[in-house]
């Protein structure tokens, strides 16, 4: 908050000097203000350093989780040899793998059925002789009443279906053609083979008025030549840790190969974004160490984060890969970190199953040191985050004492204000009186001597 200036209108020859009188006062009554000011604006700095630093130390932990869940998952891959049949997604699986899709005969599909019997009408042709109808779908049998809440129409069958939540979805088809152009389709929410009746009267199966050309069908093939029939298209408990979907069916000796396999480029990738990641928070924490440091020189949250960034380059395992190292990172003179593919590329078969096990898995290895980091960029209850709280309660408490010191610093501009324009007044009236007095005199010395004074 600012002082805005009195401007001091007098009348006497020193209005000006009081104007500067009045500057003067506020601007050294300022002074605290200021620095309050100043302070404020640090912490508003401070605050945004901090955010940019927990981008940084946040992207760094999605990376060593990537890793960790690398490790987990063996840095597996997953492949369909035709995605047109057959599309695949893994799920959780850690060991590589070949399975055979053939077969595929059937596709899950949802029954949907229509009534053979159009409508005149569909809100007052009667649809039931004595309005009491049976909807059965899959195993089970709804009882529908027309004679109540629903009207004996196709409107009022329609509604009723809906109202069962039976699995089922009702809607009225006007064709716009003959007399009777007004059906009933009733649509399986669900896909798989299943039983979908609507009969006329209650028990009697002959009595059925929807069609059986849609029953809904169960996906049908064979893994590895073991027949499986399921009610959907999309599979997660055949094979584990894997998903795939049945997309259409096979010719009778075509097979689909779908492949679990280590993939290097998906861990090279990786450990390439590692590199990356480590050197976002180095730069961001350079800025604040050396000669040239930001506000937040010396700051606990720069000196923890340089101490985690310590722990992470000298990050050591056992066995054939025991270092960042083994697995193709340098650093140079300035601590920047630099990721070799092509050493990377070359280590033997053994020694990448070596490197997975290096990485570790969401609660060893990688994964640790991503708790470490996280530690400090939590946007809930991260080390950042309890700074910038603290900041935000010093930032109110000095709007408080900024808006105090100003509402101080005004009335004492308005009272000292004030009081020169008093003394101004009374300065002008002085000089008046000085005037009307060396007039007096000038008067009566030409009265007496009969010439002026001096």
């Amino acid at each position: 908050m600012s002082i805005a200036p009195l401007v001091f209108t007098g009348i006497s020859d020193f209005s000006s000097d009081f104007q500067t009188i009045l500057d003067r006062s506020v601007a050294i009554a300022a002074v605290p203000l200021q620095g309050m000011q100043n302070e404020q604006s640090d912490l508003l700095v401070k605050k945004q350093l901090l955010t940019d630093l927990g981008a940084s130390v946040s992207g760094l932990a999605a990376s060593l989780n990537n890793l960790a869940s690398i490790g987990e998952s063996r840095a597996l891959g997953v492949s369909s040899s035709n995605t047109s049949r057959v599309s695949v997604t893994l799920n959780g699986a850690t060991t590589p793998g070949a399975y055979t899709i053939s077969e595929i005969t059937s596709v899950a599909a949802a029954a949907a059925e229509t009534t053979v019997p159009g409508y005149a009408t569909d809100d007052s042709t009667a649809v039931s002789g004595d309005g009491l109808m049976e909807l059965v779908v899959g195993g089970e049998t709804h009882s529908l009443d027309l004679t109540g809440d629903y009207d004996n129409s196709l409107i009022g069958l329609r509604d009723a279906i809906n109202s069962l939540n039976a699995g089922v979805s009702a809607s009225i088809v006007n064709t716009g053609t003959g007399a009777e152009p007004y059906f009933l389709s009733i649509t399986s929410l669900t896909t798989g083979e299943s039983t979908l009746q609507l009969r006329e009267t209650a028990g009697e199966s002959g009595s059925n008025i929807l069609t059986a050309g849609n029953q809904g069908a169960d996906a049908v093939f064979k893994l590895n030549g073991l027949t499986v029939t399921k009610p959907e298209n999309t599979i997660s408990d055949v094979i584990e840790g894997l998903s795939f979907t049945i997309n259409s069916t096979t010719d009778p000796e075509e097979t689909v190969t779908v492949a679990l396999s280590s993939n290097r480029s998906v861990l090279s990738g990786a450990l390439a974004g590692l590199a990356n990641s480590y050197n976002s928070v180095r730069d961001q924490v350079r800025l604040q160490v050396g000669e040239n440091a930001g506000l937040l020189s010396g700051d606990f949250i720069v000196r923890e984060t340089q101490a985690r960034l310590r722990g992470l380059a000298g990050y050591s395992g056992e066995g054939a890969i025991q270092g960042l190292a083994d697995l193709g990172f340098e650093f140079d003179e300035s601590g920047e970190m630099t990721f070799d593919s092509s050493k990377f590329y070359s280590l033997p078969e053994s020694s990448f199953g070596a490197a997975l096990d290096f990485l570790g898995s969401s609660t060893s290895g990688f994964g640790l040191l991503a708790n470490d980091f996280e530690a400090i960029s939590d946007p809930v209850a991260g080390m950042i985050r309890t700074q910038q709280n603290q900041y935000d309660v010093a930032d109110r408490r000095l709007t408080e004492q900024i808006d105090a010191l100003a509402e101080r610093i005004g009335y004492m501009q308005r009272t000292m204000s004030l009081k020169l324009q008093q003394a101004d007044v009374l300065l002008a009236s002085l000089a008046s009186q000085q005037t009307m007095l060396e007039a007096s005199i000038e008067g009566l010395n030409l009265t007496t001597y009969g010439k002026k004074d001096g």
